[in-house]
């Protein structure tokens, strides 16, 4: 950094800010598609007893979001608020991806529930407080967008990375199934490796404004959900996730069943969706220059509810028609997340104007929380609902059953997204509001600090972009 007042990163310290975020999707990728069956499969635990360690370590881990972003937000300490946290957190994390992805031949559910634990622990410390880090590197209205955008795409490169990694290593001959999870263990533990020292050491925080008082857990969330800007925004994110979470549950039952692809596209489909997933946040934030961030969210959601209603024209046997559908929601891929995150740091800065306090981990912390509500709900919804239909996976299935669930994956979705969109219909913190609250925040001595001066060992990774 040239001075304290340059608040405009270079991509190169962007892109050295997020490599740590390798990991987030990585994990969370795994956690969804691979472990489950690993573990009920290799080590004999059972579909239902996984399943009850997976659903309780998951409501743990919306428990425990709330108070880690609460702690953050009120730490103070020398070497800043968020980058304790970070550390710490990225440590336990690499730890608890060790016991999970390399676990020993032979393990209880004991040893599965505590390495589930540490490793959504880890998660919930490591990236909220990354999440509002990178809210709260700049000020300004629109590189706060940018500064997301980085870090959202490197998350979505984990994704790539963890979908890849089991294709890769069976087109080289590793079929077995903990090799390749031990594979996808290291390829998470290597960018902490890598990002967390650059964090410490190129990345410094300057002490955050005194707050004009603390709130405890319980009066924080009360007074979060007495705002009407905040539960537009939590309510606009749950509903996104659930459209997503929606689509997911249903999208192998779908390929197989409905298209009658073979497996091997289900393999496929999803790997081309976050490929293209990569270059749907930059896209998106050329688009929010010119729109505005809520507006931009809105035509996210109108573009994914086109794009899940364009399933309706679908054929059996269509693998290239379904092919296009999935790399146009690739480049719409967390648009309306990535807006969403970027509105939540304005947010936090009228928060922080009525209260005197920063709120921004205990907001970044609701989302995992809305998020984690939003897939268990959309499950328990879509499963059940292409039953009532008569659908019945891995068996033959009628034609009013199938079409049924071409319905119902087209049209669940569509109807989040269209609620998410609706919510945000009108929404009153744009940018001309956002430099109302900037100007009184300084004014009362509670603006957000300037990004701090470079350290020396920065000079080279500011003067090689």
């Amino acid at each position: 950094m040239s001075n304290n007042s340059d608040t405009h990163l270079s991509a190169l310290r962007l892109i050295a800010f997020s490599i740590a975020g390798l990991a987030i999707g990585g994990v969370q990728t795994a956690v969804v598609i691979y472990l489950p069956a690993f573990y009920a499969q290799r080590f004999g635990l059972g579909l239902g007893l996984v399943g009850a360690i997976f659903m309780v370590c998951r409501l743990w881990n919306a428990f425990s979001d709330p108070i880690i972003g609460l702690l953050s937000d009120r730490t103070r300490s020398r070497f800043g608020q968020r980058k304790p946290w970070v550390a710490g957190g990225g440590i336990l994390l690499a730890v608890a991806i060790w016991m999970i992805f390399m676990p020993p031949a032979q393990i209880s559910g004991v040893y599965l529930t505590i390495g589930l634990l540490a490793l959504y622990l880890g998660v919930s410390a490591f990236s909220t407080p990354l999440y509002a880090w990178a809210g709260s590197l700049s000020p300004e209205y629109h590189q706060r967008t940018r500064n997301q955008t980085y870090l959202q795409t490197v998350v979505s490169l984990g994704l790539v990375t963890m979908v890849a990694i089991p294709l890769t290593m069976g087109q080289l001959g590793v079929t077995d199934l903990a090799r390749q999870i031990a594979g996808m263990g290291w390829a998470s533990i290597a960018p902490l490796v890598i990002g967390l020292p650059i964090l410490w050491l190129f990345f410094h925080e300057r002490p955050a404004p005194e707050a004009k008082r603390h709130l405890g857990l319980g009066p924080a969330i009360r007074l979060l959900a007495t705002d009407r800007v905040v539960l537009r925004v939590i309510g606009s994110d749950f509903f996104v996730s659930l459209g997503q979470g929606f689509r997911g549950s249903l999208l192998i039952f779908f390929v197989t069943a409905y298209m009658q692809l073979p497996l091997k596209a289900m393999l496929i489909i999803p790997l081309i969706q976050y490929g293209f997933g990569v270059f749907a946040s930059p896209i998106w934030l050329q688009i929010s220059r010119r729109l505005g961030k809520h507006r931009t969210l809105i035509a996210a959601e109108i573009t994914q509810i086109v794009i899940n209603l364009g399933l309706l024209l679908l054929s059996p046997g269509q693998l290239w028609p379904l092919i296009g559908l999935t790399v146009a929601q690739g480049l719409s891929q967390g648009s309306g997340n990535l807006m969403l995150r970027s509105i939540v740091s304005d947010v936090a800065d009228q928060e922080r104007l009525k209260t005197g306090k920063d709120h921004s981990g205990l907001l970044f912390s609701i989302f995992n929380v809305t998020i984690n509500a939003a897939m268990a709900l959309s499950v328990g919804i879509a499963l059940p609902l292409v039953g009532l239909f008569g659908f019945l996976p891995g068996k033959p299935n009628s034609a009013g059953a199938l079409s049924s669930l071409q319905w119902i994956i087209a049209v669940g979705p569509a109807i989040g997204h269209a609620l998410s969109a609706l919510l945000i219909v009108r929404f009153p913190l744009d940018e001309a509001k956002h430099a109302e609250i900037v100007r009184e925040l300084a004014s009362q001595g509670l603006a957000a600090e300037d990004m701090p001066t470079a350290p020396p060992a920065q000079a080279g990774l500011e003067a090689a972009n």
